[in-house]
């Protein structure tokens, strides 16, 4: 279809095996993949694909209505539609010629291309370190660095082992981590496009899946699931989880019930992704473990200094694996990447004598009562250790006489009653009255991004 090095290959599909023969052609020819979740409405897939300008877009079933509505004459470098069915086809002809995906398999065959370590691989859409969404730049050396790190570890991920393949692959956790060092390993990857509880352990037991790494909605669920038998994960050997924070009373739920041990990790799409891991050392309740072979962590004070343990700063972290930038925006990239090679996350952390990292927040999100800094995800917890409550999300609004004050968003357990002085009455026996919200909201659900992250900004 006359792709070339660097043009641009947007993936529009789910956990499928399009994803997977588009990801590894695309980057094979020493092109770029730009993954895009399918269900993103019209707007936004509009200006994600604005701004990397695809040759070509590659469109499974799911991605039709929306891509449907995209003003193509916006997208100068588009050459080429690809779609996985005639649905498909039908819905998205027009000035664009459009080809079907399983056509091409038994076109003419093209050689895997040499490239330089620090090519681009994959732009991935983030809203993390800089604010509003961009496309980070992985390269070839990104990607591979952190596959090699996490190998360090031992039997992380072995050729006879099953993943469990649910975490989406336009998601950089799905894409280099289930996917990536999976396939390096020699492993099999079960993909998943829709998670269900109950069909996962059909699957699960069905399989012999060995590895499953889950987003913690994800874990959640399965640890409220009834009726299922202790022995159905008997299987798993590693239950791996990041993204957001895991609620302690599922993860003792996942240990009493089923004997699964959940380990938390870290990492962001601009490190490609992994920084820290629990697998493979013992585990510390409430840490992220401690940093890959091969990757820096630093918690820096607002003076730039290493923060003294215990103490709280921003996370920075070091590597091959750390981003190149973003895309065509050098200033956003200016902002999280210093001149040394650090990359400065947003994320606040301390780190124990033992090099264990605890992460605290996000320093965007802080808030400031009368000169105090509130931690969203402290009150939330506490929250969330209220009988009654399911979830919880904390934001900080304007105050005319404390700067800010602490509004809470609460999720209640189906069948549970709690009021709003119970919950506040309940934050003043756990923490400081500063940290106390001063309004509680109970609401049927709170926003998540596909990956169970809360947007506190919809909040």
């Amino acid at each position: 279809m006359g792709v070339q090095r660097n043009d641009r290959v947007a993936l529009m599909c789910g956990n499928g095996r399009w994803f997977v023969v588009g990801y590894l052609a695309t980057v094979g020819m020493g092109a770029i993949a730009v993954p895009l979740n399918p269900l993103s409405p019209t707007p936004e897939l509009q200006r994600e694909l604005e701004v990397v300008g695809p040759a070509v877009v590659v469109v499974e079933a799911s991605g039709v209505p929306s891509f449907a509505g995209v003003d193509r004459s916006r997208l100068a470098d588009l050459r080429h539609i690809v779609v996985t069915d005639e649905i498909g086809s039908n819905q998205l002809a027009g000035d664009v010629p459009v080809r079907a995906f399983d056509a091409l398999l038994n076109g003419p065959r093209t050689r895997f291309t040499e490239v330089a370590p620090d090519q681009p691989a994959v732009l991935m859409f983030t809203s993390g370190t800089a604010g509003a969404p961009r496309a980070a730049i992985l390269t070839h050396a990104n990607l591979l660095a952190n596959i090699e790190q996490n190998n360090a570890m031992p039997d992380i991920v072995r050729s006879d082992d099953v993943v469990f393949g649910v975490l989406p692959m336009f998601h950089i956790f799905g894409l280099n981590v289930m996917l990536g060092l999976s396939l390096a390993a020699g492993a099999s990857v079960v993909l998943i496009q829709r998670f269900d509880p109950v069909t996962a352990v059909e699957t699960i037991i069905e399989r012999g899946v060995t590895i499953f790494p889950g987003a913690p909605p994800v874990w959640i669920a399965l640890s409220l699931l009834e009726g299922v038998d202790p022995k159905s994960f008997a299987s798993v050997r590693m239950a791996l989880t990041g993204a957001a924070r895991m609620p302690d009373d599922a993860v003792e739920r996942l240990q009493r019930r089923f004997g699964l041990e959940l380990l938390e990790g870290y990492g962001l799409t601009e490190a490609a992704p992994v920084v820290t891991s629990s697998a493979g050392q013992p585990i510390r309740r409430g840490s992220v473990g401690r940093a890959l072979v091969g990757v820096d962590v630093r918690v820096v004070d607002d003076a730039g200094d290493d923060a003294l343990v215990g103490d709280s700063g921003e996370v920075w972290v070091k590597g091959g694996n750390v981003f190149a930038g973003y895309w065509n925006d050098p200033e956003a990239t200016a902002r999280v990447l210093d001149k040394d090679g650090w990359l400065h996350t947003g994320d606040i952390g301390m780190v124990d004598g033992d090099g264990y990292l605890y992460l605290l927040d996000r320093a965007k999100d802080l808030i400031i009562v009368s000169g105090f800094n509130v931690f969203p995800a402290e009150v939330e917890e506490v929250l969330m250790r209220h009988p009654a409550v399911l979830e919880a999300g904390v934001v900080g609004v304007p105050h005319p006489h404390t700067g800010e004050a602490v509004r809470a968003f609460v999720v209640l357990h189906p069948g549970a009653e709690a009021d709003e002085d119970t919950l506040i009455d309940h934050c003043h026996d756990h923490i400081a009255r500063y940290k106390c919200p001063s309004k509680v909201l109970v609401v049927d659900e709170l926003p998540h991004n596909h990956f169970g992250k809360l947007l506190r900004r919809s909040l």
